[in-house]
């Protein structure tokens, strides 16, 4: 006898019923979908007289699948969308002055491979937020990395990142993203500083990723949010040199849709009151 330890086998390999055996080494693979439907997929083969190869297929598909959308809502997860839109709620015909067309084209996400932008301009109420939602979605859907934000949030960040000297760390976040969504630039006026960060971040993402950017100001008016002509000339060389211009003018989606839901109370009112007179 050397004395030398004899090598053992990892707990819970040597000992154990099968299923137990089983549930330790899907867990161990990570395999939590196999895990979860192995049982009922067996008695569906055995139903059905699957054999075995089919019965192994349908199991990695689940998995795969399952998988694939936990992926996804963890993309949706470090957008940080406000809310989570689709184009299926969209009513298109509220905003006859947005090209459906080219937003249901834009929806197939290739602008992001031919990194282009997208700037949606209208007045306030006409959905170019849910637009910019939706394609974010769509993109994230598609594998794509998503970060969305307001104009102010993100020059709220970038000036905080600054003061405390991480700023460089910060626009190497912003750069990598494939999409990044800036809504509601115009409706905040931004300090010399801020509108100089905000720039550097469109700078460096130029012909590098796509960004959406939302305005309910037209272009002529951005030199009153962005405080100098040079600047706004600079960023919108930039900005619109690869770029899909949304027209979103109209009457506000949001109050038609409130004035639709009082007069839906209205009416619901009136017809308790008659069923009660």
């Amino acid at each position: 006898m050397s004395g030398k330890p004899m090598d053992t086998m990892p707990a819970g390999t040597t000992s154990g019923t099968p299923q137990v055996l089983l549930a330790h080494h899907l867990k161990q693979l990570k395999l939590p979908t196999v895990l979860r439907e192995y049982d009922k997929v067996a008695r569906e083969c055995a139903r059905d007289g699957v054999d075995h190869p089919c019965y192994l297929l349908r199991l990695v598909e689940l998995e795969l699948i399952d998988r694939e959308r936990r992926v996804v809502e963890r993309r949706i997860k470090q957008a940080r969308f406000p809310a989570v839109k689709s184009l299926d709620t969209f009513d298109f015909t509220a905003i006859p002055s947005l090209n459906k067309m080219l937003v249901l084209e834009l929806a197939r996400c290739e602008f992001i491979l031919r990194r282009e932008n997208i700037i949606a301009l209208g007045n306030s109420g006409t959905g170019k937020t849910h637009i910019a939602l939706a394609l974010g979605l769509a993109a994230c859907q598609k594998g794509f990395a998503v970060a969305f934000t307001t104009a102010a949030a993100l020059v709220h960040q970038l000036m905080e990142a600054r003061d405390e000297r991480r700023l460089p760390k910060l626009q190497r976040e912003l750069q990598a993203v494939k999409l990044l969504i800036v809504d509601e630039l115009g409706y905040v006026p931004l300090s010399p500083t801020g509108a100089e960060l905000l720039f550097e971040v469109f700078s460096q993402r130029y012909e590098r990723g796509s960004t959406i950017v939302t305005s309910n100001l037209p272009f002529e008016d951005w030199t009153s949010i962005l405080g100098s002509e040079r600047l706004t000339g600079a960023l919108l060389d930039r900005l619109t040199h690869h770029v899909h211009i949304l027209t979103m003018n109209g009457d506000s989606y949001r109050l038609k849709q409130s004035a639709g839901r009082r007069a839906a109370a209205a009416s619901n009112g009136a017809e308790q009151n008659q069923a009660t007179a």
